[in-house]
């Protein structure tokens, strides 16, 4: 019997979703191993903090072990992303971890020999093995691999969804970061009203800050002595990490420019920014990711000419969209977002920069000429508010956490100048959502203080 018209479509039907459906599973298992990125890097912090070479300064054998060992997971991790890879090749890894708490071979210094095989064919497996062997904790991966035990596909494949990680205390107390719990807690209490804050806790932050003063001072001449070295316009931190932790990120710079002095050369004239990943700003700064090793700060600071050359290109885009909106200036201004990478400022700008040709836009060259495509305004009454609060109470340093914005900056301030409590006086004055004492004598307030 030849078949109907009726029956071919219906053929036709099935078979194209047969299509979209594998097509679909295959879109849901490269979404399993592309779950890394951010997500690895996070969900592994307890593991970084627990090996990295920086925390191993006086025992350097197992310095290098972990840190060609480090080169071996990170290159596992990054094989596991590549589209169309089916099979990585197994590998054995040795960690010397800081735990004294857990059972096993424990050295007289402090910290255990871990050795384990990598053979999982997804990043979320993988991050969970490594962290079982090394028996960290565990609890911040349940809302990972909750989602991703919900969420199967017909072959079985597992699509795993982001969830807030939640992080062993220790890590909070070490990196200076804010726990979210506290910041909770804090929030739950009937908040104190400044002054009465400031009262109560000045002593304590006064003794804070000059049990600091030596690491400070010591922090100052390494960074002036690395900037002085290598000709850097300034280094900075992306996040207000306590001063022990900057010191031993610049200690660890400092390391890789007696290993690969010519590298480090490629630095010149330019801010180093400790940060959370690797890559260069679009405002050509040069980040070193904390939780990275030397040999991708090396990959990266080697790398930099041909991002010095991609920065030139945004640059000439910039014209160009200057030209055609007519004369409007193309400004951009990193502090008004998170930080940027160059090659996404890049595209972005090549992508608008061909839909205005194609759009044929009949501007006068110079028509639209003193117009500018940012909020600069906002950022000037930031700087402005703050140089006034910095001179009128003394303070010794006033900043803020990266999640406070300018409007909320402006309004603190403004509300400081407007009660001049005489207790604000010579203090190191941090913005942020709740109140605290950091380990270095900073005081933390709110942004929204009550008065």
């Amino acid at each position: 019997m030849c078949p109907t018209a009726s029956d071919m479509s219906v053929h036709c039907l099935l078979r194209c979703t047969a299509r979209l459906e594998r097509r679909r599973v295959a879109t849901c298992l490269f979404q399993q191993r592309a779950l890394s990125g951010a997500d690895a890097i996070n969900a592994l912090r307890p593991f970084y903090f627990a090996v990295h070479p920086d925390f191993f300064g006086q025992h350097p054998k197992e310095r290098e072990v972990n840190e060609n060992s480090l080169k071996g997971l990170n290159g596992y991790l990054e094989n596991l992303q590549k589209p169309g890879s089916r099979f990585v090749q197994p590998v054995k890894l040795t960690f010397y971890v800081r735990d004294t708490k857990n059972s096993g071979d424990i050295h007289a210094s402090g910290f255990r020999s871990v050795t384990f095989v990598l053979h999982t064919d997804d990043v979320l497996s993988t991050v969970t093995n490594v962290l079982k062997s090394c028996s960290l904790p565990m609890e911040h991966m349940k809302g990972l691999e909750s989602d991703a035990g919900a969420a199967k596909g017909p072959s079985g494949g597992t699509v795993p969804f982001y969830r807030a990680i939640k992080w062993d205390k220790s890590y909070y107390t070490f990196t200076g970061f804010a726990d979210p719990e506290e910041e909770l807690h804090q929030a739950r209490r009937v908040e104190p009203r400044l002054c009465l804050w400031l009262q109560n806790n000045e002593p304590e932050a006064s003794k804070k800050h000059k049990e600091s003063l030596p690491r400070r001072d010591e922090l100052k001449r390494l960074k002036e002595e690395l900037c002085r070295k290598f000709d850097l316009a300034d280094i900075r931190w992306q996040r207000s990490w306590g001063v022990a932790h900057r010191y031993s990120q610049l200690q660890s710079l400092s390391r890789l420019s007696v290993q690969n002095l010519e590298a480090m050369m490629n630095l010149q004239g330019h801010t180093v920014i400790f940060a959370d990943q690797s890559e260069m700003s679009a405002s050509g700064h040069v980040l070193l990711g904390t939780m990275d090793v030397h040999h991708q700060w090396t990959k990266l600071i080697e790398q930099l000419p041909s991002f010095c050359s991609l920065q030139q290109q945004t640059e000439w885009l910039k014209e160009r969209i200057s030209l055609l909106l007519g004369g409007t200036r193309v400004v951009h201004m990193e502090r008004l977002r998170p930080v940027q990478p160059i090659l996404e400022l890049y595209d972005a700008l090549n992508t608008f920069h061909s839909n205005l040709i194609s759009r044929r836009l009949s501007l006068h060259p110079r028509s639209l000429e003193g117009l500018t495509m940012t909020l600069e305004k906002l950022l000037a009454e930031e700087e402005a508010v703050k140089k006034l609060c910095l001179q009128s109470f003394s303070l010794r340093t006033l900043s803020k956490e990266p999640s406070v914005t300018s409007s909320q900056m402006i309004l603190c301030c403004k509300r400081l100048l407007d009660n001049r409590s005489p207790l604000m006086q010579g203090l190191h004055i941090r913005v942020s959502h709740f109140y605290s004492v950091m380990q270095d004598g900073d005081l933390c307030i709110p942004w929204d203080w009550k008065s």
